[in-house]
Formats: structure tokens, C-alpha cells, sequence
């Protein structure tokens, strides 16, 4: 749809091109290549504000720098608007001229068929008709003919060329303006060849119109003009009020756009791949988990973030290849390799959330890599004090012989302890990195009320709180974790203690890796984005007189999607779970959610359900103790209600 409002730019932000080049076919430039640069512009135009383009090679490499290009998100190609301004000294803006034409409104572009798609329907509309049988090192040419197929419909078509800012801009906002849109007439022609099948001629469609109110029609044509009038048929959207052939192109458009920007992977062609179609299921089932919100939001949002660092870290490489001009030398050979190693950790990753078995909270892998220090010296302890004044008041209640140490910083008293040693924290609000590297025994305990003690989490951070000591103990604090993705709490290894603590979760809940162990009493977890309490196969733990409650809290418009709520365990082999005296409650999925890979336990649960339903509510204890036998889950005068999707719930993989 059209916007209502658009935006108007300082007039020295836009570009200019220099009166004696314009009309001169434009010759190619690469990121870097000075020279080029400045020969292509002329001293008009500052280097850094120069449109890059990747050199025309035939072949593979060719179509892999075209299409590696097209998937680079214009927010990722961006340069920084800040650049120009730190470098210059600020002067005052010249107005736009009064009879300057003003570029009308966009018209509405067609609305996206795909986005009201159920996840079968792409699975089918991909896999059974686009791709069918393909290999995946033939997906870019079976994509290219089922576009090229639809453009047959129409040889002359409008729409909105949306492209990066920096084509038109020295300086700009990035955030308010994220792309410039112009209106344009499309002219489809048979590509001659590979390099050229995402390419289209456009020319300015009348009304001039723009998102950019005052951006000169001159410009615009003198862009276009450089270009050779071709632009990539992907920045092309086309717009409302034509034919219903426009409209199958349109959804022709988003398929090979969303293909690319999600399902598409440069190592499939590189490693053996027997049912290519499958493999693109698996990534529309993630995409969906993504959407629906099976996936909590921050976690989601890290997937999305290393994908598109993934997809930049390509374009820097092929440009930075494409670059060098003879045999490299031994400082560019060197940074080639850098590049394509930070390429293959980031496709680790990748492939790693891929992995059906890691999907609910992504790839966990261990956070702490430092080294327990163990006990000091002769055996000594210290107890931290961590307030702004220490005051005789605070440690009247403490032993003569207790060796103390006051910091007004915690981040500052847990680096400075030893095995044995006590933090205590005085009211006030405090961030700790090394919260996230607990390795030693110690024990971190709040005076005064919970409420007030409160430890917040650094957003720029993955981890919050994370353990791999023996037994370490949280006491009589309030946790608070803000833009972290991991789980607010997650134990690695060893044991862990939370007591009288409120935890308020904006990611994921307190997790349980395998082999570790966790102790929750008289605490209160909120507002998880996936289960309160998360327990992974070969994980131990005991709640006791716990709320757990509004878990679950997942931004979504399908509620049937995720079962997730108060406590999800994960049998694989079956952790150890014993719950007393806990209340579990409000949470938008199951109360208990118990996940595991046989049908064995799923009938017997079926059964059990069935017949208390069928009786009113009326529990059959005979059969509920046959599944927690077997599941090795022990629970007692706990109080499950109120819960979504109901009180427990045991699921098959």
C-alpha cells in the first residue's frame, strides 16, 4: 500500500552527476578500486559515495557474483551515514527550490499471495512445482526458467524499483529511509544469457513518482542512464490496478526472492545432496517455526543475524577476489583465507540450526571457556560487599574472623573470587558480564528485598547467567534479562541453586543442559518466551514451591503452533525431575510439556488424559504413575491451572 507520508531529504544528500560525463556509458568499479572510482564519477562525487558494481565475469563465477549481489540486503549494503558527516565540517543545508517537481506518491504495490500461504502450501509450491527433482546444483536454473517463463506473460509492465539509498545519496538516515522507490516501466526481454536472467530495462513511468518527495527527476534519469536502464529484476515490485498476469508475476518475483533470501545455500551444490527437495522443506518448516513463533523471538532473531553476516561475508569475498588483478600477493592471499574461514564458521553454524534435534533453543554450544581457579591460597574466603559505602550496619551480622572486601561494582567482586568465597549485594541495579563465566563454588546472595536487588542483563550480550561450577548458589536476587537469547539462567554443567530469586525472562527460560543439575525453591519465573524451565536429555532437577507463570509468551497469531508453557522436558535419555509444592499457571501452552522420541509413553498419556477428561477431571493414578515411572518424573501437591493449552501434555518427536 501506499504510504501516507513520505520522506523529503536535505538537498545536498542527493547525488550529482558532472555535466561533462553525463550521457558517457558508464564503465564497472569495484569496492576499493579508487582509480575506477574517481575516473567513473569525476571529482563531483566523493570516492565513498560511488555505486558498486561487480565486474561482468562469464561462466559460474559470473552468475554466483550476480546472485550473490541480489541477496545482499540493502541494510547490509549500506555505508555509514556518519562517514561523510564526521569527515566534514557541518554547514547549513540549502533548501529545495520552489519549483523543483515534486515526485507523486507510489502507487500501491500487489500484496504478498505467499505470506497468506500455509506451510504445506509452500512446501508443495516449492518442492512439487518449481523444483520438482532438481539437484541442488541446478536450483539456480530451474529458478531462472520458472521466472523467465512468467515474464512471458507480459513483455511491458509498472512497478517500483526499490534500491539502496546510497545509488542516489552522499549522506542519508538509514533508519528513515531504508530504501528509495521510483516508479518505472518495465520492458521483459529473453536473457542472452546466465549473467543476465536477474537483469530487466526500465525506464521512468509517468507521473514521476517517488518515496522520496524531492528527488530531482534529473538524477533519476542520469542514474538510470548510467546503468544502461538495467537493474535487477528482483528490486522490482510490480504495482496494483493491472491484469492478472502482472499478478502472477508478482508471486513469481517473491518465490525467487524468497528462495534466495532464505532456502537457498551456496554449499548445497558443494556437498552431496540425494533429495535436494527435502532439504528445502526442512528450511521452509524452519522459516515457519520462525514465524509462528515455535521459535522464540530472540532466539530467532540470532539465526536471522548470522544468516544475513553469512550472506554479507560471501559479497566481501567474491568482490574482494574479483578485485585483485594479477596473481595475489601474500598479504591478499592471507586475508582471502581469513574471509573464507569466517565464511565456514558462520555455515557451521547455519547448518547447525538446520538440525531438526537443535531447533527449540538453536545450537547451544559451551559459553564459559575459562578455567576454574579453585580455592585460594592456605584455604582462605572472602566475602564481597557490593554496595556503593560499606557501612558497619551491613556487616553486623557477619563473624569477626570474616575476611571482607567491598567493591561498588559486581562485575568487579566476581572476578576477584575464589572457590568458597560469598558475594553479598546490598539494594540497587547492576549489570555483570561475568555472571555469564561462573566457574568457581560461590555463593551470590541479596540483602534486603528481592525486589530491589536487581541484576540486569547487557543486550549486546548473548548469555545472562551461565554455570559450569560444581555448585554454585543464586539467592534472594531478582534477575531481569533484557535482549539476551540464551536462557535467562542455563546450566552447563555441574549444579546450580536458585533460591527465593524472581526471574523475569524477555528470551528463553532456565535451561538444563545434559549433565547438569539445578535446585529451584520459593522462586518465581515470568515471561519466558519458550518453557519456564527447559530440561535436556541426561538433566536433573528439583522444583519446590515455585510459581511459573505468562511462559509461553510468544508473539504469535496461531496459538496451535507451540505447546511450550511452565516446564518442558526433553527424554532422550529421560531427565530427572522431582516437583513439589510448585504452581504453574497462565502460561500460554501446557502447564508440563514432556517431549519424547518412541509412541510407547504418547498412548499411555493418551489414555490417562482421555479418562480423566471423561470422568471429570477425575485422575486415574494408576495410569499417571506408569508414565512418570518411566519417565522418571517424581510430582507432588503441585498446583497446575489455568494454562492454555492444559495441565500436562506428553508429545512424540
Amino acid at each position: 500500500m501506499a504510504s501516507a507520508s513520505r520522506a523529503s531529504v536535505p538537498a545536498d544528500s542527493f547525488r550529482t552527476i558532472s555535466p561533462v560525463r553525463r550521457g558517457e556509458k558508464a564503465a564497472s568499479a569495484v569496492p576499493g578500486d579508487t582509480a575506477a572510482a574517481t575516473t567513473l564519477k569525476g571529482t563531483a562525487i566523493p570516492v565513498r559515495s560511488v555505486v558498486a558494481f561487480p565486474r561482468q565475469v562469464k561462466g559460474k563465477a559470473g552468475r554466483e557474483a550476480a546472485r550473490l549481489r541480489l541477496q545482499r540486503l540493502p541494510a547490509a549494503q549500506a555505508e555509514d551515514p556518519g562517514e561523510a558527516a564526521e569527515e566534514e565540517e557541518e554547514e547549513p543545508l540549502p533548501s529545495v527550490p520552489e519549483d523543483e517537481e515534486e515526485a507523486q506518491l507510489l502507487p500501491p504495490v500487489c500484496g504478498s499471495r505467499m505470506r497468506g500461504m500455509w506451510r504445506d502450501e509452500k512446501v508443495s509450491l516449492y518442492c512439487d512445482q518449481v523444483l520438482q527433482d532438481c539437484k541442488a546444483e541446478d536450483a539456480d536454473e530451474v529458478m531462472g526458467k520458472y521466472l523467465s517463463e512468467k515474464l512471458k506473460l507480459k513483455d511491458k509492465w509498472l512497478g517500483v524499483w526499490k534500491t539502496n539509498p546510497n545509488v542516489f545519496f552522499v549522506k542519508y538516515e538509514e533508519a528513515s529511509i531504508p530504501f528509495v522507490g521510483i516508479l518505472v516501466e518495465v520492458t521483459c526481454e529473453p536473457y542472452q544469457d546466465s549473467s543476465s536472467r536477474f537483469k530487466v530495462t526500465v525506464s521512468v513511468a509517468e507521473p514521476f513518482s517517488s518515496n522520496i518527495a524531492n528527488i530531482p527527476r534529473d538524477l533519476v534519469d542520469d542514474i538510470l542512464e548510467e546503468l544502461e536502464h538495467s537493474v535487477p529484476l528482483l528490486e522490482v515490485y510490480p504495482v496494483e490496478g493491472q491484469d492478472t498476469d502482472i499478478h502472477d508475476i508478482a508471486l513469481a518475483l517473491e518465490v525467487v526472492r524468497f528462495f534466495y533470501d532464505f532456502l537457498w545455500r551456496d554449499w548445497d551444490d558443494e556437498e552431496s545432496c540425494e533429495n535436494y527437495a527435502a532439504l528445502i522443506e526442512e528450511r521452509i518448516n524452519l522459516w515457519c517455526d520462525i514465524q509462528d513463533g515455535t521459535i522464540p523471538g530472540p532466539i530467532a532473531q540470532r539465526f536471522k543475524k548470522t544468516l544475513e553476516k553469512y550472506k554479507n561475508k560471501r559479497v566481501e569475498l567474491v568482490e574482494y577476489q574479483s578485485n585483485i588483478k594479477e596473481d595475489p600477493s601474500a598479504a591478499e592471499a592471507v586475508e582471502c583465507w581469513k574471509k573464507y574461514y569466517e565464511i565456514v564458521m558462520l555455515c557451521g553454524l547455519l547448518k547447525m540450526w538446520e538440525d531438526l534435534r537443535l531447533r527449540v533453543h538453536g545450537p547451544f554450544f559451551p559459553r564459559i571457556l575459562r578455567r576454574r581457579k579453585g580455592k585460594r591460597e592456605f584455604g582462605k574466603t572472602i566475602t564481597h560487599i557490593v554496595a556503593k559505602v560499606m557501612t558497619t550496619e551491613m556487616i553486623k551480622d557477619l563473624s569477626s574472623d570474616t575476611l571482607l572486601q567491598q567493591h561498588d561494582d559486581l562485575d568487579l567482586a566476581l572476578d576477584n573470587c575464589y572457590s568458597g568465597d560469598t558475594v553479598i549485594i546490598f539494594p540497587g541495579e547492576y549489570q555483570a558480564a561475568n555472571l555469564a563465566l561462573l566457574t568457581d563454588d560461590i555463593i551470590i546472595k541479596g540483602v534486603g528485598k528481592r525486589e530491589e536487588i536487581m541484576i540486569t542483563s547487557e543486550p549486546s550480550r548473548d548469555s545472562f547467567v551461565v554455570s559450569k561450577a560444581d555448585n554454585v548458589k543464586l539467592t534472594h536476587l531478582s534477575l531481569i534479562q533484557q535482549g539476551t537469547v540464551d536462557g535467562i539462567v542455563v546450566v552447563e554443567s555441574g549444579h546450580m541453586t536458585l533460591e527465593n530469586c524472581i526471574l523475569k525472562c524477555e528470551g528463553t527460560g532456565v535451561c538444563v543442559l545434559t549433565g547438569a543439575a539445578l535446585t529451584i525453591t520459593d522462586s518465581e519465573i515470568t515471561g519466558a518466551q519458550g518453557a519456564g524451565v527447559e530440561l535436556y536429555p541426561g538433566s536433573i532437577a528439583i522444583l519446590e514451591r515455585n510459581e511459573i507463570h505468562h511462559c509461553n509468551n510468544l508473539r504469535t497469531s496461531d496459538s496451535s503452533k507451540s505447546t511450550l508453557g511452565g516446564v518442558n522436558m526433553k527424554v532422550l535419555p529421560a531427565p530427572k525431575l522431582k516437583m513439589t509444592n510448585n504452581h504453574i499457571y497462565s502460561n500460554k501452552g501446557y502447564g508440563v510439556s514432556i517431549l519424547q522420541p518412541t509412541e510407547q509413553f504418547f498412548i499411555v498419556a493418551e489414555e490417562a488424559l482421555n479418562k480423566r477428561a471423561a470422568s471429570g477431571d477425575k485422575k486415574d493414578d494408576k495410569m499417571l504413575f506408569k508414565v512418570m515411572q518411566n519417565l522418571n518424573l517424581e510430582m507432588n501437591n503441585n498446583k497446575i491451572e489455568a494454562n492454555v493449552k492444559g495441565d500436562i501434555r506428553i508429545v512424540t518427536s
